[in-house]
């Protein structure tokens, strides 16, 4: 049975969504799915969109597109503009020439900002995310890099406009503000940026299905089915070479850290993948389940759709627009007490015009006119990218957040090594990822396995408005710390937890990194080129979509109890926000049955469209768009004879001759810089973009020009550069890097003294326990700890 629209968490809002691209129609779709009254301004013809690939008959002899109906369910389209002061919020994704009046919230969304070099630039998914820092690792160590499709980019850019504006919506005063969907991708590529910086391997390509620091990481194949396999940690590695019998190489003391594994990849993938070849993907999974090893069958399609977990916790839902009927992802963000639609209508062009819109619901009590969540109070006992990324997102835009973690298990960013010189040297204070992912936090130390430790996390809890968790399913309950032990503290707490695959199911104890929750969403098996294995597309890709996806949760769910009163738990499947991403390939095979041929760097319907050389190394991503785009890249490449000839014209005549015109373009970038090539075909208005590596985005102008990184200085780190969120206020610059990330345990007098008003001889004592204190206990003293206790 659907939810009561009014039951929704935001059926008090009224949105307006204007202009075209995917970005606006998934901020749209959130706001929809979620219960809002989201109308879309279109022109009369309808939203470009709508002529996207592939086309289901809706009746009448008409078509339109599964993709533009799966993005636009539950809206209301309408080809007159409406009032915008009737609208609480409006998304808009119009150049400036073309903008109407403001709504109290207005959020613009646009590939590259309002300002900086890149703000004109032409651009499409593929050349957005090339500049962003994404695709060159992936693919053959001698390229060309491998550049994924779809709308990956675009995606991550409407969750960023989301979380902006019910960010600004729980502030309750008048925004305006600014959404880049290149600055929500360099999300993606920040790990590599910070690590690459002193760590050389981690800015290279390795090969498909290889990436640094660690190894394996990639897709192989079984007897049976391909199986994702990520190995990280020393204790992981001596756990997989028992699962394949070969006990004696996990031992072996060239391979302890991931990085040395890397090193030695060829003797070591000669040996476990004719070993993994003996067994079918699901086996594997299975022993892999046993062993807690973080490891994914691999489905295509049609097997992605029929999967019994994601059936059960209805990952997918029925899409309708005028008579055709097929299935798409719902939305991740699993609210227990006021979950999204499952599904819905797509609104065929103009099919609201003239209609009232629902009546008027007082608007939410104003909180700031400063940061956005400036009294918001968080606590957070995630760890790695994901959890720490939503808080993160959190923090900077004005809440308080407290990273718990423990001596004896410190978040694992801050290094995984085991021998002991990493404890004596303090290393785990040196990583910048860390860095990078809790700043603006303040940071506890409570050892939670003992009962005072827990008492005092219950004690933070009582004046907390969220809770963010990554732990393994089974850890807070067994700690009693669990969401009905935190909401008998906190009545009206919204607490995220993050596992894999949801908080039921069999597979509810799986692990996963970022690479397993992509391996796991059928993503490989569209990627890359035809007659490659199935294609790890990012070292993580899992870790940054879910942050960014938590996040929205936690607002949504914020949103709710502003208006109610009510708290809830998150449920959220990080699997399924990978979803959106393949939704492309999703909804096509559900309307179609087949998700369509892989292209690799080539696109189903711009030609020519791919990854070229250029000078110095470099490679450049260039997208024909249409037949007029054509003949702008011709007079960029000097080459009137091509723009000339009318077999050419068109895309299916440039996809009969599709190798030659490669070789002609390939010609012409490889005599100039990836950026002079870039410069020139922009000049034409020809979407191109020079793919960053991700350490070089520290230097790109267009970011550097938007004050995109912020200079700060930390002990052990010294001074470094911190990326920014990718919304900002209009006009000004990006939201301040308050802070740097804590020592650990730096905010222990702080937060357990000042907050909870514990004494000094009380915080020594805790100290000379073992329950708070500014060091991690090392690997070889937890085991005595252990055995002591």
């Amino acid at each position: 049975m659907p939810p009561d629209r009014d039951a929704l968490p935001l059926a008090h809002l009224r949105v307006m969504e204007a202009g075209s691209g995917v970005a606006l129609a998934y901020a749209g779709k959130l706001f929809a799915d979620f219960g809002a009254a989201v109308v879309k301004l279109e022109s009369p013809e309808g939203d470009a969109l709508r002529r996207e690939p592939p086309l289901v008959a809706t009746g009448d002899g008409g078509a339109e597109s599964a993709l533009f109906a799966w993005l636009n369910t539950n809206k209301r389209s309408v080809t007159a503009p409406p009032a915008a002061s009737g609208f609480d919020v409006l998304l808009e994704a119009r150049p400036p020439g073309a903008r109407g009046p403001e709504a109290p919230i207005t959020a613009l969304i646009s590939w590259f900002g309002e300002s900086g070099p890149y703000a004109g630039f032409a651009a499409t998914d593929v050349t957005c995310r090339a500049l962003a820092g994404v695709f060159t690792g992936t693919g053959p160590a001698e390229g060309p890099p491998s550049m994924l499709g779809g709308i990956a980019g675009a995606v991550l850019g409407g969750i960023a406009a989301f979380n902006a504006v019910t960010a600004a919506l729980l502030s309750g005063a008048p925004r305006r503000l600014e959404v880049s969907i290149h600055e929500a991708n360099v999300t993606v590529a920040e790990y590599q940026a910070a690590q690459g910086l002193t760590h050389p391997e981690v800015d290279r390509r390795h090969g498909v299905n290889r990436f640094a620091p660690t190894c394996p990481l990639g897709v192989y194949p079984c007897r049976e089915g391909w199986l994702g396999v990520t190995v990280v940690t020393p204790a992981q590695f001596r756990a997989f070479c028992e699962m394949i019998g070969a006990p004696e190489v996990g031992r072996d003391p060239r391979f302890v850290m991931g990085i040395d594994r890397l090193r030695h990849v060829t003797e070591l993938e000669a040996l476990f993948v004719p070993r993994l070849a003996e067994r079918s993907a699901a086996a594997w999974f299975e022993e892999a389940l046993a062993r807690r090893l973080p490891f994914a069958v691999v489905p295509d399609m049609a097997t992605l759709l029929a999967t019994p977990m994601h059936r059960a916790r209805n990952a997918f839902g029925t899409v309708r627009i005028g008579d055709a009927a097929f299935e798409g992802p719902t939305l991740p963000q699993h609210l227990t007490r006021t979950p999204p639609r499952a599904g819905g209508t797509a609104p065929c062009p103009g099919a609201h015009d003239g209609m009232p819109l629902p009546p008027r619901v007082a608007p939410v009590p104003g909180r700031s006119t400063g940061l956005p969540l400036a009294g918001l109070r968080v606590v957070d006992l995630s760890m790695g990218w994901a959890g720490p990324l939503c808080t993160r997102q959190l923090a900077d835009l004005g809440a308080e957040v407290v990273k718990v973690e423990a001596r004896q298990y410190p978040d694992w960013w801050r290094g995984v090594d085991p021998r002991e010189a990493f404890f004596t040297d303090r290393q785990y204070e040196k990583d910048l990822r860390f860095g990078v992912l809790n700043r603006n936090k303040a940071g506890v130390t409570l050892d939670l396995s003992v009962p005072e430790g827990a008492a005092l996390l219950k004690r933070l809890v009582e004046d907390a408005d969220a809770v963010v968790e990554n732990y393994a399913r089974d850890v807070l309950p067994k700690l009693g710390l669990d969401y009905p032990a935190l909401a008998a503290e906190r009545p009206d707490l919204v607490m995220v937890s993050m596992p894999a695959f949801g908080g039921s199911g069999p597979w509810r104890d799986a692990r996963a990194y970022g690479s397993t929750l992509e391996h796991a969403s059928g993503l490989p098996s569209v990627s890359g080129e035809a007659d490659w294995p199935p294609t790890t597309n990012q070292l993580a890709y899992g870790d940054p979509v879910g942050g960014l996806n938590a996040a929205a949760a936690l607002l949504t769910a914020l949103l709710h109890r502003a208006r109610t009163g009510e708290g809830q738990h998150i449920d959220l499947a990080q699997v399924e926000c990978m979803f959106p991403l393949v939704a492309p390939w999703i909804v096509a095979q559900s309307a179609t049955g087949s998700p369509g041929p892989r292209f690799g760097n080539r696109h189903p319907a711009q030609v020519p469209h791919g990854c070229f050389p250029c000078a110095a190394d470099g490679w450049i991503a260039v997208a024909v768009t249409d037949d007029a785009t054509w003949q702008g890249l011709c007079r960029a490449i000097g080459r009137p004879e091509l723009a000339a000839d009318p077999a050419l014209s068109t895309a299916a005549g440039r996809r009969q001759r599709e190798a030659a015109l490669e070789a002609a373009l390939s010609d012409w970038t490889r005599r100039r810089t990836a950026d002079g090539a870039m410069a020139a075909l922009q000049a034409e208005g020809v979407a191109a973009g020079a793919l960053r590596w991700p350490t070089g985005l520290y230097h790109d102008p267009h970011l550097r020009a938007r004050g995109f990184w912020q200079p700060i200085d930390r002990a052990f780190l010294g001074p470094h550069a911190q990326p920014s969120a990718p919304f900002r206020e209009a006009g000004r610059g990006p939201y301040a890097v308050r802070r740097p990330a804590p020592t650990l345990g730096e905010d222990n007098a702080a937060v357990l003294g000042g907050q909870l008003g514990l004494s000094p001889a009380e915080l020594a004592r805790l100290e000379a326990a073992g329950i708070i204190g500014t060091e991690a206990v090392p690997v070889t003293a937890r085991k005595t700890r252990a055995a002591v206790g």
